[in-house]
């Protein structure tokens, strides 16, 4: 009689059975929900063909006060963070350059919004959702003045 294979059953692993870096023997550490919205904020930033972030009215918010001296200029507009103790999702709201592909603009986001809160905070990412708003025209800069405007001496 041939002998019994004996086969091992691996458990799925659960959210709460994922080891957090940031939960140790030692203490814990516990990152806010800002700290990785500035993280997504530059990361989303570094993308080549992404404008802007946030909707119409955060963009022309964040131009004003840009202008202010001394101001901060704030990273985290158009991202959203949804934070638990070892895991994190987040919402980004995003204008992307004309010419540049929509669907390679945001996986490169999501490659480069997960390694860096991934590798700067410990938490895995579970989901990035991108929310493309509009697209940049070259016509549509205002550092250029326009062509019927009277010129300020």
């Amino acid at each position: 009689m041939p002998e019994a294979q004996q086969t091992t059953k691996t458990q799925p692993t659960t959210a709460d059975d994922v080891r957090s870096p940031l939960v140790t023997d030692m203490g814990n550490t516990t990152i806010a929900e800002n700290v990785v919205a500035k993280l997504t904020g530059i990361a989303a930033r570094e993308v080549p063909g992404v404008y802007g972030m946030g909707n119409a009215a955060r963009r022309a918010f964040d131009t004003l006060t840009d202008r202010i001296p001394g101001s901060q200029t704030n990273v985290s507009g158009g991202v959203s963070v949804e934070k638990g103790e070892k895991q994190t999702a987040i919402d980004l709201t995003i204008v992307v350059e004309y010419g540049t592909s929509i669907v390679d603009v945001a996986e490169a986001i999501r490659r480069n919004v997960i390694r860096a809160v991934e590798q700067g905070t410990g938490l895995q990412v579970v989901e990035v959702n991108i929310d493309v708003t509009d697209v940049h025209l070259p016509e549509e800069d205002d550092d250029q003045p326009a062509s019927d405007a009277p010129e300020l001496n």
